[in-house]
């Protein structure tokens, strides 16, 4: 079953429900794994949990220190940044921050039912429709043209403000509509409890405000602005001011494209070389397919051309080389034609023929280069496969005896044959019997009955 990734669902949050923002507010933590106070996150779990164990257990954890060199060093504050826990406890403790935006800010900063009508916009629709009456049709289309290069609405209404909040992990972004005085206030009060309650503090260089219309605000990867252009129409209207917009950084596409570069232009990847067509294909893929598909939500997508080609050029060099062949034949090999919602497209695929079942097929490319709205991570998570318990582990979680069926406290008796049980002396004792009937050269006893198992043996050993 496939699920919206959360990065996903925050990004189609911002560009669905932002419209009009004015101002951007990034806020990014400075190295907010390792400044958690612990006194401070152990106050916030006490709110909710009260079973003193399980805390104490938590407190244990914070401060096993760590070590370096063979030397133990003291953890003062943080979470230890990679552990399984570690991301729960710091959404935990942001979530005050969370409570503080919801609660506080955004209803301080949030005023006015919708924006009062525009003077300018005003008097232009009166005049259109004097003009209209008088039956004056090119004097009418020049006021209607005039009209569509206006808001509707007054951009500056000091009676209409909004605020709004999305957080992933330590990053956060506020989308302000409002005068800069007022962002700046807002910047201030986050620092301000962040430094004073959570004992942490803004990055100087990651937490700006940025003009939302002329700048771009940085947030998971994406380039977030607010579109402008008095001319553009969808239809008889304007409908692109105003509207968030989603972008592809030009700094990723280059920073992706160079481990496939050297001096400038495509070249193998001398490290899968010596590598099967198959894994090369899909190694090259599987990277292709992971960018492609994190920026689908974005409207410039197809800027992931320039991309595409330095990576399949990569490929079909890499596959070159591998078979001391060319690259146009390599492409001839290996280039096949797919069927998309957008229609066909051209890729490249490599396969694994098996007997009696169907082929293993690695594939580059075929991924229209458009925006989704809805977009989502398509490639098929590994398939979990729940491998049933041995049959000796089964038996051991059952902690019963099978000699003398109490509870508790079981090991395991281990012989080297059956062969030596079948050949004693008969009949067989009570922990014998029950290995032979089972056919099992083990068997589960309680400490009572394995010590008894022993002494026999022990016995035996000495008899004449």
């Amino acid at each position: 079953m496939e699920e919206d990734a959360v990065f996903q669902a925050a990004l189609r949050e911002v560009a669905h429900t932002w419209t009009g923002t004015a101002w951007f507010i990034e806020g990014d933590i400075a190295d907010c794994f390792g400044s958690l106070d612990h006194q401070a996150l152990l106050t916030i779990l006490g709110e909710k949990i009260r079973d003193q164990r399980f805390l104490r257990l938590v407190r244990n954890m914070l401060t096993a220190g760590y070590l370096e060199d063979w030397r133990w060093g003291a953890t003062l504050s943080g979470a230890p940044q990679g552990g399984v826990a570690s991301p729960i406890l710091s959404n935990i403790y942001l979530h005050k921050l969370d409570e503080f935006v919801e609660t506080v800010l955004i209803p301080e900063y949030t005023r006015g039912e919708r924006r009062a009508r525009n003077p300018a916009y005003l008097e232009l629709q009166s005049l259109l429709r004097t003009v209209r009456q008088h039956g004056d049709r090119p004097l009418a289309r020049a006021v209607r043209r005039r009209m569509t290069s206006l808001p509707s609405a007054d951009p500056n209404d000091p009676h209409y403000r909004r605020l709004r909040y999305t957080r992933y992990a330590d990053d956060h972004l506020l989308g302000f509509t409002g005068p800069r005085v007022e962002a700046e206030q807002i910047k201030q009060r986050l620092a301000a409890f962040l430094h004073d309650e959570l004992r942490l503090e803004l990055s100087r260089e990651k937490t700006l405000i940025t003009h939302a219309r002329t700048g771009a605000a940085r947030f998971l990867g994406y380039e977030i602005t607010v579109q402008h252009n008095d001319t553009k129409k969808t239809g008889r209207y304007r409908r692109v001011n105003g509207q968030i917009a989603l972008r592809v950084p030009r700094d990723v596409i280059k920073a992706k494209c160079v481990p496939y570069l050297a001096r400038g232009k495509p070249a193998k990847r001398k490290d899968l070389v010596n590598s099967t067509d198959h894994a090369i294909v899909a190694t090259f893929g599987a990277f292709y397919r992971g960018i492609v598909q994190y920026y689908l939500l974005a409207g410039d997508v197809s800027r992931l051309h320039r991309l595409r080609w330095v990576m399949e050029t990569s490929m079909l060099k890499t596959l070159a080389a591998k078979h001391r062949s060319t690259v146009p034949k390599m492409a001839a090999k290996h280039k096949t034609r797919i069927d998309t919602e957008q229609g066909p497209r051209v890729c490249f695929e490599a396969h694994i023929e098996r007997t009696n079942r169907k082929p293993l097929v690695a594939r580059f490319g075929g991924i229209p280069l458009y925006r989704q709205r809805s977009a989502k991570i398509v490639d098929r998570r590994p398939v979990w496969v729940d491998y049933p318990h041995k049959e000796l582990v089964t038996r051991l979680l059952a902690d019963t005896c099978e000699i003398c069926g109490s509870t508790g406290d079981v090991t395991v008796h281990h012989i080297r044959a059956l062969a030596n049980l079948a050949h004693a002396r008969w009949p067989p004792s009570d922990w014998a019997r029950v290995m032979l009937d089972r056919r099992r050269k083990t068997v589960v006893a309680c400490d009572t009955c394995h010590d008894r198992i022993h002494e026999a043996q022990t016995a035996r050993s000495f008899t004449p």
